[in-house]
């Protein structure tokens, strides 16, 4: 008796984006790789990737640090994968597959998650050497390399993608243009006043805005892209373009198979995400739902895979029928975010607005006549965004005045996350509700029980705040102890050594180890900080100390991502003689590093190897130079304007009093970098309000500001006092800054600092303005100790040659570099008469 061989059901994914990872892990959880055969193909030559983090690949991250796909997935759930084979063919009567290897794969059932392409206008010159799109790490890595021989970079389109493309060209030392068609930036996301914001602060940061204007031709000489005419009949001189200009949905395979699509593309496809052809499904970008919209978002997309997963696998299903579209980025670090209906559209709706110019912050809440919330835009501040989203379509508790408002400036109510109902959607992503976040206790395990957090990332605040406060409030798992209470057991015991305080006061399974990463620089610093006053010892890399240091205070160096170090040189106040000039610009001359002067006038000289250092450092000391701390978590500058002595505005001497600051408080570690400034009139040319304390000119003396940051979250400082004299200003700023690092958490900037310290800035006050804890004379003995006790590290370095030990490349080749390493050029500098110089070196494997 023969039987019949029980036939394995396959199914065949085309594209492996985002959401086509999803769609396989859905398939996971519900048995379906299990009993079925799962294929792959896979256009790109890597697996999925967390594209809408794609521009953080330019701030360090590796294509690796983006993937989706966890370690030994596909081996577990026996999927194959096929990465740089796309699909070329569907044979929809077969039932096969047909890929660009040739392989032929015949299924049961078919998924198409294509995504989408980006559109490039069809305009003269496209296609010139030096056009660029802006969708994939390919694209990324092309664009890297292209920017090193350019200077002026130009984006076609001031949308979401759009502003991150312009980012990415800035951080790449390009002078940077974004070219809008629209009259606005984000016209899909912000309305005109949200995007007057938006303008304003991006052309604060250097960057060029052309709105209500459209590239007409690029135009190029031999090839290559040189500028750009647009529609305004405005010329741009420009080096390299990169087409942002929205995306169309890749629908080629349906269509030439036979798949019905849409008049203006997508494939079509039903609440369950079936195509015309019941066994072929389509999800993501590439599809049009049956609402007859095609969604651009990750949300949407992960929605309509687990639909897809849901109905393979036999189960009940809502069906996909639509999407929220709200959204939150931070781009050009700046915080965007849009909700519900943004623009208004609902008939009789109103507007609640605020706008501050000043410090570049716009909210707009859209309610109906009952009080509704129906949606809004947020730009400049988007801390409230999760909050907002969540009630939409709801009355919210207060009035939305208060909603809008910010701290401090009239609104009597803080709304909290405790106000949301429990089927509040927190995470749109993945669409988890309050409910089952509530039901964890850490966000690591929302984020493996939930998957919430773990998508966009908008609402990892928002988690964070409906979680239970942690019972172990301890630095790490070596101590139970805050920083701030490791600090004061430190000084109070006068301990001087990183052991000896794990050994009293470390957790019992801890005691008599090695520490770990986090608890050992935590109190390296602060050992460094209060040296002067128990006798730990100064120089950072003696003893114990070494071994507590990261990489880069290892070293007294800032470690490149290419493997080499920069060079900083401390400029106080920006002044700086010819003599000196001279000296940093023969040893960059002379040992070929690229120089950059930065934004807190300094001169930075990358591309040193770790053996050039003390000879790099031998040259700048002999001149009169010293460490400019760039690799340590102490003072970077004090940036100055030229003030009264040149500038007809200036009321006071702000060069004068900034070398003064700088040179006090040098070498001071704290629990993160410390930037000030001063500026000598109100018209704020060193940006002193975006410092971690910043002083402004006064006819009458100095006003003090405290607690801004101008880095990935930016806040304006506050005012803590003002028309002080030279002595009170001093005075105040040695107070403020040991009490900050007495009482901070590791890595917390001044600005994090003060808006988590108690009372705020009313606290502060009192206690390092009005002495309210009777610490005033100690925060001032300890500063005067730093200034007393301070060395330059690099001075001290040269001097013993068993410290000079530890700078070498290779161990087994202290005096010349390994020859299977070569230093290639890392970046070329057109010169005015268009020759091109080549500077700074990188490490490249033979």
């Amino acid at each position: 008796m023969s039987t019949t061989p029980v036939h394995t059901p396959t199914v065949v994914l085309v594209g492996h984006g985002m959401v086509g990872q999803r769609f396989l892990e859905a398939l996971a959880d519900r048995g379906v790789t299990e009993r079925s055969r799962v294929v792959v193909l896979c256009e790109e030559p890597r697996p999925a990737y967390d594209r809408v983090q794609l521009t953080s690949y330019f701030n360090g991250r590796t294509p690796d640090d983006l993937s989706m796909v966890e370690d030994g997935f596909m081996a577990k759930h026996g999927i194959e994968l096929y990465v740089g084979d796309p699909a070329e063919s569907i044979d929809r009567e077969a039932r096969t597959v047909t890929a660009r290897s040739g392989q032929v794969i015949p299924y049961d059932t078919l998924v198409l998650a294509t995504g989408s392409y980006p559109f490039v206008p069809p305009v003269p010159g496209k296609d010139a050497r030096g056009c660029f799109v802006y969708r994939t790490i390919e694209d990324l890595l092309a664009i890297e390399e292209y920017a090193r021989t350019a200077t002026t970079g130009a984006v076609v389109g001031g949308g979401l993608l759009g502003l991150e493309a312009a980012g990415a060209l800035k951080g790449l030392g390009l002078d940077t243009h974004i070219v809008e068609f629209a009259p606005r930036l984000m016209p899909v996301q912000v309305d005109d006043g949200g995007g007057a914001a938006l303008l304003r602060t991006i052309e604060q940061m250097g960057l060029s805005v052309h709105t209500g204007t459209g590239t007409q031709e690029v135009v190029t000489e031999d090839g290559a892209v040189t500028g750009m005419r647009l529609s305004d009949g405005s010329e741009l001189a420009t080096d390299m373009v990169v087409f942002s200009a929205g995306v169309r949905p890749r629908d080629q395979l349906a269509r030439d198979c036979g798949l019905t699509v849409g008049e203006r593309g997508g494939i079509a496809v039903d609440e369950r995400c079936k195509t015309s052809d019941p066994a072929v499904y389509a999800i993501g970008e590439c599809a049009l739902a049956s609402d007859g919209r095609v969604y651009g978002l990750v949300a949407p997309g992960y929605e309509m895979a687990l639909t897809a997963a849901a109905t393979i696998a036999e189960e009940a299903v809502d069906g996909f029928t639509g999407a929220d579209m709200s959204t939150k980025l931070k781009l050009l670090g700046v915080d965007v975010a849009s909700f519900g209906d943004a623009h208004g559209t609902a008939e009789g709706c109103l507007d609640v607005v605020y706008s501050d110019s000043r410090s570049g912050v716009y909210k707009k809440l859209v309610i109906d006549g009952d009080g509704r919330l129906l949606g809004g835009v947020l730009v400049g501040d988007a801390d409230s965004y999760g909050l907002l989203r969540s009630l939409t379509g709801s009355v919210p508790p207060v009035s939305p005045e208060q909603l809008v408002l910010p701290a401090g400036a009239g609104a009597p109510v803080a709304l909290g996350p405790s106000a949301l109902p429990d089927d509040a959607v927190i995470c749109s992503c993945h669409n988890v509700t309050k409910h089952a976040i509530t039901q964890c206790e850490t966000l690591p395990e929302v984020k493996k029980c939930t998957k919430a957090g773990t998508g966009c990332g908008s609402c990892v605040k928002l988690i964070g705040q409906l979680l239970p406060e942690p019972k172990d409030k301890g630095l790490c798992a070596c101590f139970s102890y805050t920083r701030s209470e490791l600090y004061e057991i430190t000084r109070t015991l006068r301990l001087t050594s990183f052991a000896a305080l794990l050994d009293s006061h470390g957790r019992p399974e801890a005691r008599g180890g090695e520490g770990c990463e986090i608890c050992k620089p935590t109190v390296g610093s602060i050992l460094a900080s209060l040296a002067p006053t128990i006798g730990a010892g100064g120089y950072i890399l003696d003893g114990e100390q070494a071994s507590l240091q990261d990489t880069n205070d290892h070293f007294l160096a800032n470690m490149q991502r290419n493997g080499s170090y920069s060079v900083v040189p401390r400029i106080p106040g920006g002044e700086i003689t010819p003599d000196k000039l001279i000296v940093i610009g023969e040893v960059a001359r002379d040992f070929g590093l690229y120089t950059k002067i930065t934004g807190g006038q300094r001169i930075d000289m990358f591309g040193a190897r770790v053996e050039q250092l003390p000879a790099i450092w031998t040259r700048l000391v002999d001149a009169g130079f010293e460490s400019g701390h760039a690799y340590g978590k102490s003072l970077r500058t004090v940036k100055s304007c030229v003030g009264q002595t040149w500038c007809r505005y200036g009321v006071q001497d702000s060069v004068k009093m900034a070398i003064q600051l700088e040179l006090r408080y040098r070498g001071l570690r704290s629990p993160h970098k410390l930037k000030s400034a001063v500026s000598g009139c109100a018209r704020e040319c060193a940006e002193a309000q975006s410092k971690d304390f910043g002083v402004i000119a006064t006819a009458s003396g100095w006003n003090l500001y405290v607690g801004g940051n101008g880095g990935a979250t930016p806040r304006h400082a506050d005012l803590l006092a003002q028309d002080l004299s030279d002595a009170e200003l001093v005075r105040l700023i040695d107070r403020f800054l040991m009490f900050y690092i007495r009482t901070a958490d590791r890595l917390e900037r001044t600005s994090t600092w003060l808006e988590r310290l108690e009372g705020g800035l009313e606290h502060l006050k009192d206690v390092v303005v009005h002495d309210s804890l009777g610490l005033c004379d100690e925060l001032e003995a300890l500063m005067a100790a730093h200034v007393a006790d301070y060395q330059d590290e690099w001075a001290q370095t040269l001097d013993d040659p068993d410290r000079l030990r530890r700078f070498v490349s290779f161990v087994n080749a202290p005096d010349a570099p390994d020859p299977s390493v070569k230093f290639v050029p890392e970046r070329d500098q057109i010169k005015p008469d268009l020759t091109v110089l080549t500077i700074g070196t990188r490490l490249e494997r033979v």
